[in-house]
């Protein structure tokens, strides 16, 4: 999940300057004050170093100096949000020791199969000093920190939001009349001299996948794993048809089923098929997976749209408060 780039553990945003020694003159002038602090051109600089480059190379002249202008604008309202957030977290206490940067750079490293030889290698490749990386790193774990302190640790969320969810997303609503099905199938073609053996293939998978699925393999898994139908990316997942909706091979095949049964393999025009049966009772809800599978993922995708949102109130009354004011 995305929020702020003030969060952002990247080292891409670790940038270094390209300014020459003449330059370095004006490179301190004020560009933006937030609160008490001021935003200097030089830290514009460094931060934005790598977009304004890409944008060098990447933008045609004509549209340059508007582009290079935008960016210098996000970059300058990235700084502005991260600072709001190192001032927030001095106001309530919120800290990082040096021991907790350390740590955090020895699981960066190791996550990246990274020898300490080969990380200081690649500061000098990006002219980079540690301290620079280290005073970087800190700040971000202590914007981390003080979003876990103040939003994450808020947010619970209740059994009754997931059951919701899942009905609204997870189980469906079948009209009178209605066959909720389930298909996997295999295509078949070629030219008149070799389609009969194109035919024969497709004919042979489908009879040896049907007898897996009638022994109890999971109907929905086969179809990801074997079906080349277009309805696989869904678990062979068609929803639910009218009688009068179906074509021909599929309404004989299905509507003498019940729910739970596996028709016999049936010829479409290009492919051989067959379809489980999910329901075709009057009013009845066919869950299309098992609750317990995915409970844990709908509370991850509520917490995560909880985490936004909250965020955003959050970090806005935060900002609101905050005198800011771009030069």
């Amino acid at each position: 999940m995305k929020f702020r780039t003030a969060l952002a553990l990247a080292v891409a945003l670790l940038l270094l300057p390209l300014l020459s020694p003449l330059q370095a003159t004006i490179i301190d002038s004020c560009v933006a004050v937030v609160n008490e602090e001021v935003i200097t051109l030089s830290e514009v600089n460094e931060a934005g170093k790598a977009v304004f480059q890409r944008v060098a190379e990447q933008v045609p002249p004509s549209q340059l100096a508007d582009t290079l202008k935008e960016a210098r604008k996000t970059v300058i309202e990235q700084l502005i949000e991260k600072k709001l957030l190192l001032q927030h977290a001095k106001l309530v206490g919120v800290t990082v020791s040096a021991e907790e940067v350390k740590r955090a750079q020895m699981r960066i490293l190791e996550q990246n199969n990274t020898s300490n030889e080969q990380f200081q290698a690649e500061l000098e490749r990006m002219n980079m000093k540690e301290e620079q990386y280290l005073t970087n790193l800190h700040d971000q774990i202590l914007s981390s920190k003080l979003v876990n302190y103040e939003v994450r640790s808020k947010i619970v969320i209740p059994e009754e939001k997931i059951l919701d969810y899942y009905d609204n997303h997870y189980t469906e609503q079948i009209k009178a009349g209605g066959y909720y099905i389930l298909q996997i199938g295999f295509t078949f073609e070629g030219k008149a001299d070799d389609i009969e053996e194109s035919k024969k293939i497709a004919k042979q998978q489908a009879a040896r996948v049907r007898s897996i699925a009638v022994g109890g393999k999971d109907f929905k898994e086969l179809a990801r794993e074997y079906s080349n139908l277009p309805s696989s990316v869904d678990g062979g997942d068609l929803g639910s048809f009218q009688a009068d909706e179906m074509a021909s091979y599929m309404r004989d095949a299905v509507t003498n089923l019940k729910p739970g049964e596996i028709s016999q393999v049936v010829t479409a025009p290009n492919s051989y098929m067959f379809f489980k049966l999910m329901s075709s009772q009057e009013g009845a809800i066919v869950t299309k997976v098992p609750y317990e599978t995915v409970k844990e993922e709908i509370r991850n995708t509520l917490y995560q749209q909880q985490m936004e949102e909250r965020f955003t109130t959050w970090f806005d009354e935060i900002k609101n408060q905050a005198y800011i004011k771009i030069l």
